[in-house]
């Protein structure tokens, strides 16, 4: 069965998607602990990170950094965090959140809750600064 991030990928359900290519996409978590808070996912849908096949790994990463200048650029913060966890579903992936304190880098962390329209002008900064 597909996870959701695969129906995403495969635009079988919507997402705020900040940035694509043929391999990976990114697009706002709809949970987020920090403005700006952002997935980056493999298009092949593979349960584990380290699963992940070298080059995929690597080019995941590069295209994760293109994500993590644009979050810098876009919102107040110390750092961009990268977070991989990964439990929650079963499709490799990476948090990005943008952190003015460590304590904003837990997914225990309260969750924030942004209005439809919030959430797109997040994605259009974070799209305009990549």
């Amino acid at each position: 069965m597909a996870s959701i991030f695969t129906k995403i990928i495969n635009k079988e359900i919507p997402a705020l998607i900040v940035a694509e290519d043929n391999n990976f996409v990114a697009f706002l978590d709809i949970n987020p602990v920090a403005k700006g808070h952002t997935l980056v996912v493999p298009k092949k849908e593979v349960d584990y990170l380290f699963d992940l096949d070298d080059n995929i790994l690597s080019e995941m990463t590069i295209f994760a950094k293109k994500i993590a200048k644009s979050l810098d650029k876009s919102f107040d913060c110390k750092r961009v965090g990268l977070l991989v966890v990964g439990t929650e579903v079963p499709h490799a992936h990476i948090h990005l959140i943008p952190f003015v304190s460590e304590s904003q880098m837990s997914l225990a962390a309260p969750k924030l809750k942004f209005s439809q329209d919030e959430m797109k002008k997040i994605q259009q900064i974070i799209i305009n600064n990549i």
